[in-house]
C-alpha cells in the first residue's frame, strides 16, 4: 500500500511516546501531529494516554467518558474515540477531590491525598491501563502514547501510571518534548533526563524543542550543547505558531483568550466558572467570523455583550453560589431583561432554572439552592451519571441531523404549570432542554453549537452578519490536522524517528 506521502509503510512499528519536561510543554499537540503523520503515511495509528486529568471530557458512542485530548487525537487518526484510548480519567470536583473514571465509567470520588497514596488501587488502575493498551495494540499500529506533566516528579514516580512506567510496559520509543518559550531549556532538559533511572534513560530516543520563536538556525549551538549534555539527539525544533487551530485541553489557555469587545461582531460573553468543563463547546464560535467570543467573570462586561452563555461545570451548586456572590448572577438576569440572549449548556442549563436540589449531597453540603429563575425547570442532582452520544433534531423547524453528547449527573424537569418546549428531540425519543424563546434556552447537549442549525439560530436577529451564513466545522478541523502534520513533519527528522520504531 502506498502512503499519502509516497512510501510503503512497514507492517509493524513499535509504539511511540511523547513525554514532557513540564505541563503544557505541547505533548498533546505533538502527539496529535504524529497521529495524522502516521495516518498520512499509510499506517493505522491510535492514541493512548493511560491517565488524564481534565474537566474537558467526551461521551463515546458506547456511552463511556474519556478526555477530549484523546478525542482530538482519535480524529487525527480518523478513528471514532474509544475509552481504551484514555482508560483512567480524573475530573476535579473541587480543590482537593476528583471523580475517578475507569474505562469510561465513574468508580467514585477520591481526594488527591487518597489517590496518590493508595497502592493496591493504583496497581489495579495500572493493570487496567495495560489491558486497554493491549486491546488497542491488537487493532492499530502504531500506538501513539502521551505522558502527563513532567516525567521526573520524584515524589510521584512510584505511584505514576502514565509516564515512564507505561513506556516500559508498552516497549515504546520515547521522545522528550521541551517548551523553550518559558525559558530554562538547558536545565529543564538536562535535569529531566538526569533524574531518570538508567532503564528509563535508555528509552529516550530523541528530544523535541517546542514553541521556538524566530530563526531556528540561531539555536544550532544550543542544540549541540543539549546533545553533548544528554547524549541524546535533538530530532526537531518546532516553531511557535498561532495560525493552526487545534482544540486545547488545559483550561490554562483561557487566560490567553480574547477579552476585547468588537463592534462589528456578535459579541458572546462566556461566564468563566471556577469548575468550568468542556469549554471546547465554544471553539466553533471563536472560528466563525460572525462572532467575537470572550470569557469573563466581571458583571460589567455583560453590558457590552450581545449573547451570554453559561457553560458546563463539574460542580454546579458551588459555581452557582460563586456567581451569586460576585454579582454575575444578578448581571445575567438584568442582561436578559434588557434584551440580551442568555443560553445555558449542561450545568449552565441547570443554573438557569428555578432551583437545584442535591438530596444525596453528591456535589457538597448544600441540599438545595435557588437558580437564576429564567427557565421554568428544576434539577435534582443524582448519583447516576448519564454519558451518551446522540443525534437529534434542533427545535421542531430545524435540521434533524445534528449530533452532540451528554455528560451530566442530574435530572431536569419542567414545573407543572408550563408546557413542554424542548430544545432538541433525540433519536431515542427523549426530549432535551427547555426553549423559552429566541433569547433564552438551555440544553444538556455538549457540542450543540457545532451544528449549523444551532449556530444559525444563535446568530439570528443580529445585523452584524456580514461575512457568511454558515461554517463547516468538520471540514475546518480536517484542514487543521493536515496543516499541523505538515508543519511538524517539516521540522523534525522523520527518517531518524522511523528508524527508532
Amino acid at each position: 500500500m502506498e502512503s499519502a506521502k509516497g512510501k510503503s509503510p512497514a507492517k509493524y512499528l513499535k509504539p511511540i511516546m511523547f513525554v514532557g519536561t513540564c505541563s503544557d510543554a505541547g505533548k498533546s499537540i505533538i502527539n496529535t501531529a504524529f497521529c495524522r503523520i502516521f495516518k498520512q503515511d499509510g499506517y493505522t495509528p491510535a492514541p493512548f494516554k493511560a491517565q488524564n486529568m481534565s474537566l474537558n471530557s467526551y461521551s463515546t458512542i458506547e456511552g463511556g467518558e474519556m478526555g477530549r485530548a484523546q478525542v482530538v487525537q482519535a480524529e487525527a487518526c480518523c478513528l471514532p474515540p474509544h475509552t481504551d484510548m484514555n482508560p483512567v480519567l480524573l475530573k476535579p470536583t473541587d480543590d482537593k477531590n476528583s471523580q475517578v473514571i475507569l474505562n469510561g465509567k465513574p468508580i467514585g470520588n477520591l481526594s488527591a491525598k487518597e489517590y496518590f497514596r493508595m497502592k493496591e488501587g493504583k496497581e489495579e488502575l495500572f493493570k487496567e491501563a495495560c489491558l486497554a493498551f493491549e486491546r488497542l495494540s491488537a487493532k492499530y499500529n502504531p500506538i501513539v502514547l502521551e505522558g502527563a506533566g513532567s516525567i521526573s516528579e520524584l515524589n510521584l514516580k512510584e505511584r505514576d501510571i502514565t509516564n515512564m512506567r507505561m513506556a516500559i510496559a508498552a516497549d515504546a520509543s520515547v521522545f522528550l518534548v521541551a517548551d523553550i518559550d518559558r525559558g530554562g531549556i538547558f536545565a529543564s532538559v538536562y535535569g529531566t533526563i538526569a533524574l531518570l533511572s538508567s532503564e528509563e534513560r535508555s528509552r529516550i530516543k530523541g528530544i523535541i524543542i517546542n514553541k521556538f520563536r524566530g530563526d531556528d538556525s540561531l539555536f544550532a549551538e544550543g542544540k549541540a550543547i543539549i546533545e553533548k549534555l544528554t547524549g541524546i539527539p535533538v530530532v526537531g525544533i518546532i516553531p511557535w505558531f498561532n495560525d493552526i487551530k487545534i482544540e486545547e485541553e488545559d483550561s490554562v489557555v483561557l487566560d490567553t483568550k480574547n477579552r476585547n469587545i468588537r463592534e462589528n461582531k456578535i459579541n458572546v460573553a462566556i461566564i468563566l466558572l471556577q469548575r468550568m468543563s468542556n469549554f471546547t463547546d465554544f471553539d466553533v464560535l471563536e472560528l466563525d467570523p460572525r462572532f467575537n467570543t470572550f470569557y469573563t467573570n466581571r458583571p460589567e462586561d455583560l453590558e457590552k455583550s450581545d449573547i451570554i452563555i453559561l457553560p458546563g461545570t463539574k460542580n454546579t451548586i458551588s459555581d452557582l453560589m460563586v456567581i451569586k456572590n460576585n454579582g454575575m448572577a444578578r448581571a445575567i438576569i438584568d442582561a436578559y431583561k434588557r434584551g440580551k440572549k442568555v443560553i445555558g449548556i449542561c450545568g449552565g442549563y441547570q443554573m438557569l432554572g428555578r432551583r437545584i436540589e442535591d438530596p444525596d449531597y453528591v456535589e457538597g453540603k448544600i441540599p438545595v439552592v435557588a437558580g437564576l429563575g429564567l427557565l421554568p425547570v428544576c434539577t435534582v442532582i443524582e448519583k447516576g451519571k448519564i454519558t451518551k452520544q446522540s443525534r437529534f433534531t434542533f427545535l421542531p423547524v430545524y435540521d434533524n441531523s445534528c449530533k452532540g453528547y451528554e455528560i451530566h449527573m442530574g435530572r431536569t424537569c419542567i414545573t407543572d404549570e408550563v408546557e413542554e418546549k424542548p430544545v432538541a428531540v433525540l433519536e431515542d425519543g427523549r426530549r432535551d432542554g427547555y426553549y423559552l424563546n429566541d433569547r433564552c434556552w438551555g440544553s444538556y447537549l455538549h457540542g450543540i453549537l457545532d451544528n449549523n442549525a444551532a449556530l444559525e439560530h444563535l446568530a439570528k436577529g443580529f445585523d452584524k452578519q456580514n461575512e457568511r451564513t454558515s461554517f463547516d466545522y468538520e471540514s475546518f478541523k480536517e484542514e487543521q490536522y493536515n496543516k499541523l502534520a505538515d508543519l511538524v513533519r517539516s521540522h523534525v527528522n522523520m527518517e531518524y524517528i522511523y528508524s527508532q520504531l
